[in-house]
């Protein structure tokens, strides 16, 4: 199969030729029609997540049709349309015995743990507790969206978050996720203010529900100007980035008994992140992390998606061909772009 591969941190990954992958007992592989390009498959290709082995194939956004399954599978054939989240639970560990498969103590990860979906076929471990089945109207390019951005902002929107109609939301980074979360928590009801450098990234905000935007090339305190634009601080806000920058903002724009979420992976050489935790006790803030969403939890949003009360599809703003994939990578570190791009690997 053609795949994108990188043999060294940082450096150009290039399309060639490798082995296509096979199933394992409990799992499948997946032809490969859509796979999102996202920040999180820059921060693989950078060396910030250790679990990579070298060379190595990125990308965990995908949708596609199964192509082969593992002797022990029987929920699913060749030929069903999936898509899948990007943690792949075991079924079995506690977390999971709970439901909380995106959690899993023995997850694994297309495009951290083993080869991911910059690729024309990847293989995915415990079908039958991870595949998602798309409905015949929903597009691979709109699907490919959902394993990660999406389904990661509704889950920390809605379920981690618990946001309420009328409350304020702050949204600090405006990229895939950011505007995902910008269009959940405003078709909930939520005031949305959206924080972003990209005049672009705003407009699509506007679009999509925000009520008020911060520029933050103009605006050097943000977290004071969702203050004043809130009335005294948003009750939920999101770090849909992951940056120090604006982890902090988020939380120093919250107001009395806010919550901030971290959606947004924050790598530091030391594994750790400052974080302004004096505001965080005496406003008794909530710190909260949120890390993608359980396959078996996809179908309220499925049905939110198929009502058009949430229309994923508007934020793929572009596509692109496997060849065009590692120069779109490497961009991601210094231009994000805005909105979702998608690669078709067949193109």
């Amino acid at each position: 199969m053609r795949a994108v591969v990188f043999e060294r941190y940082g450096e150009p990954a290039e399309v060639r030729e490798v082995p296509a992958p096979r199933p394992a007992e409990h799992g499948v592989v997946v032809r490969v029609e859509a796979t999102g390009l996202c920040r999180s498959d820059w921060h693989a290709w950078q060396g910030h997540d250790p679990d990579i082995t070298l060379p190595h194939v990125p990308g965990h956004e995908l949708a596609g049709t199964v192509e082969e399954t593992g002797t022990r599978v029987t929920r699913w054939r060749p030929g069903d349309r999936v898509t899948v989240p990007f943690v792949c639970a075991c079924g079995t560990c506690p977390s999971c015995a709970a439901g909380e498969h995106q959690i899993c103590a023995h997850q694994t990860q297309p495009g951290f743990t083993h080869w991911g979906s910059y690729a024309q076929y990847v293989a995915l471990d415990h079908a039958d507790v991870n595949l998602v089945a798309l409905p015949e109207d929903l597009s691979y390019a709109t699907a490919a969206a959902l394993g990660c951005r999406f389904a990661t902002a509704f889950r920390a929107v809605v379920q981690r978050g618990r946001v309420t109609a009328g409350e304020w939301v702050a949204v600090h980074g405006c990229g895939g996720v950011g505007l995902s979360a910008v269009m959940i928590a405003a078709a909930s009801g939520a005031r949305v203010v959206a924080v972003d450098l990209s005049p672009r990234a705003l407009e699509l905000a506007r679009a999509f529900g925000a009520v008020a935007c911060v520029d933050g090339r103009d605006t050097p305190d943000t977290a004071a100007a969702v203050r004043e634009v809130t009335g005294g601080g948003a009750h939920l806000s999101l770090d849909a980035l992951g940056s120090p920058a604006t982890c902090a903002a988020s939380v120093n724009g919250l107001r009395r008994r806010g919550r901030h979420l971290q959606v947004g992976l924050l790598p530091s050489p030391d594994g750790t992140t400052p974080v302004p935790l004096a505001r965080a006790i005496a406003l008794e803030l909530e710190i909260l992390g949120s890390h993608g969403m359980a396959a078996h939890t996809y179908p309220p949003m499925l049905d939110l998606v198929s009502a058009g009360v949430l229309r994923p599809d508007l934020l793929v703003t572009a596509t692109l061909g496997l060849d065009a994939a590692p120069q779109a990578l490497a961009a991601l570190g210094s231009a994000p772009g805005s909105g979702v791009t998608v690669i078709e690997p067949w193109r």
